[in-house]
């Protein structure tokens, strides 16, 4: 897949917080959002239908006709998130921030919008589906939005430890293996894509997420 030069055309940039379950992607988005000025966050645990909450809970892994669906929501909701920012008619989303961000070439700055979403996005398909407008929507070609990826990567016992602590979520941490092996880490020379280390603190995670965005002038596109 050849890679764009550029998409800087879009004013508003979406920042997927990806990994598996228990990196802490949905504690980062959040922490993230406030960072980038209140901005909307997305936690794509929320959109998933009953049936695969189900199925999760009884330790029963999501195949890929589970997700589909679910990331037409997941992908559908960012949309509508990046249109309500740019015509400021959710008025809870008007004082979002605008970033002003160095494009290090002549002191020139690029005005951002930001949406936070925090999900698995786990194959690079995946990605690639949550990057692009709807094939059968006529104006799929008017993105209001660009997608920049960051995957949190945090070592199996750590991530095994933090699934036995945590409480009051459905995933059930023996699906951890089948996450692993499903996991298709992004290539950074190919996507759109940071990586960072997530066995730090989840505020501290999310401030090294914040200068790396701020700092992000991309010139790839999936």
């Amino acid at each position: 897949m050849r890679v764009q030069d550029s998409y800087s055309e879009f004013p508003v940039r979406a920042i997927v917080i990806m990994g598996v379950s228990g990196c802490g992607k949905s504690t980062i988005g959040r922490h993230l959002a406030e960072l980038l000025g209140s901005a909307p966050f997305i936690d794509a645990d929320s959109l998933h239908p009953a049936q695969n909450i189900e199925m999760m809970k009884n330790g029963q892994p999501l195949s890929d006709s589970n997700r589909w669906p679910w990331l037409k929501r997941v992908r559908d909701e960012i949309e509508k998130a990046s249109t309500s920012l740019l015509e400021g008619q959710d008025l809870s989303l008007r004082g979002a921030r605008r970033i002003i961000s160095s494009t290090g070439t002549g002191g020139n700055a690029n005005q951002r919008l930001y949406v936070v979403c925090a999900c698995s996005a786990l194959k690079r398909s995946y990605r690639e589906f949550l990057s692009r407008g709807d094939p059968e929507n006529a104006c799929a070609d008017r993105l209001t939005h660009d997608t920049v990826f960051v995957y949190v990567n945090v070592p199996k016992a750590e991530l095994a430890r933090r699934l036995q602590l945590r409480k009051n979520h459905f995933f059930n941490s023996a699906l951890l293996d089948s996450q692993l092996e499903t996991l298709e880490p992004p290539d950074v020379t190919r996507e759109a894509a940071l990586i960072v280390y997530g066995d730090g603190s989840e505020p501290e995670v999310a401030h090294d997420v914040y200068r790396q965005v701020c700092g992000y002038v991309t010139k790839n596109s999936l």
